[in-house]
């Protein structure tokens, strides 16, 4: 027979959760719990306890103990309950494409800082390779004054879920969505500024994950080859092709092989390559322009 639960308040699926969340070793289990409680309700997580005595809705209730349940098996909390948060948006994720961190907001920063002080007017035409859930191109489709924005990404999956989210969102910016890898969706376009996430890590880096990170992110966005270098290389290698005079390539990078990587800008042609720390402090950002502004 099917389970039959009675009505339960939000304060005793919160207790529910950070027991199990607590028994599976999750660090931290009531702001996990809370957090969770947050993503499926579409509520801050402060009101979890200021609304600790209300009746939790059977349903809300179901989707909770569902993701408790899969973030205690090792899937990472996003996957668990769906969704992401990246600077103003709020994202459809699952394994079909890497969780948006915090250091790619950054990428997106330096993107917007740069166009600020380049144009008064609108932006011009902006293209964001490897798109995954699209969180780079619709935070600048958001955030930004482009005329166009153009997604890409190897992965249909990916595309499928940053389609999704551009449903979901509706940005002002016109978002276009192509399919293939590196620069190849372009084309023959001549864009103003080129952005990039590329996968960056190592095969062997790669073995040495977390497990939830490791199983459960798709790997072809995390791993760069051998030595985590090759999709930087490509995009360094051909980039200018495809940018107008002065247009810029922003690319998110390792903070180890920084040096190995502003050294292939530089030996690419690249004008005033330059790499840019991240909030914590870490050489995290390759900024780079075709010719000299």
């Amino acid at each position: 027979m099917p389970e039959v639960r009675r009505r339960s308040s939000v304060a005793s699926e919160l207790a529910w959760a950070r027991r199990v969340l607590g028994a599976a070793g999750v660090a931290d289990p009531r702001s996990t719990a809370l957090r969770a409680w947050a993503a499926v309700t579409g509520r801050d997580p402060g009101e979890g306890w200021l609304e600790g005595n209300r009746d939790a809705s059977p349903p809300a209730a179901a989707r909770f103990r569902r993701a408790v349940r899969e973030h205690a098996a090792g899937a990472p909390l996003a996957y668990a309950v769906g969704s992401a948060g990246f600077r103003t948006l709020d994202l459809a994720v699952d394994p079909r494409v890497l969780i948006p961190r915090p250091e790619t907001e950054g990428l997106v920063e330096e993107v917007l800082r740069w166009s600020r002080s380049r144009w008064s007017g609108p932006w011009g035409t902006v293209a964001d390779i490897g798109t995954g859930s699209g969180a780079i191109a619709l935070s600048l489709a958001t955030e930004g004054r482009f005329d166009r924005v153009i997604a890409t990404d190897v992965s249909a999956d990916a595309l499928a879920v940053a389609r999704a989210n551009l449903a979901r969102l509706s940005p002002q910016a016109p978002v276009e969505f192509r399919q293939g890898a590196d620069y190849q969706p372009l084309g023959a376009d001549r864009l103003d500024v080129i952005v990039s996430n590329p996968p960056y890590i190592s095969e062997p880096e790669f073995a040495e994950l977390e497990p939830g990170v490791r199983d459960f992110e798709p790997r072809g966005a995390l791993v760069g080859g051998p030595d985590g270098l090759e999709p930087t290389r490509t995009l360094l290698a051909t980039g200018a092709r495809h940018l107008s005079d002065g247009g810029l390539l922003a690319l998110e990078i390792d903070c180890r092989r920084s040096q190995a990587c502003l050294a292939l800008a530089r030996q690419a042609g690249w004008s005033n390559a330059r790499v840019v720390p991240d909030v914590f402090g870490r050489a995290r950002y390759l900024l780079a322009t075709a010719r000299d502004a």
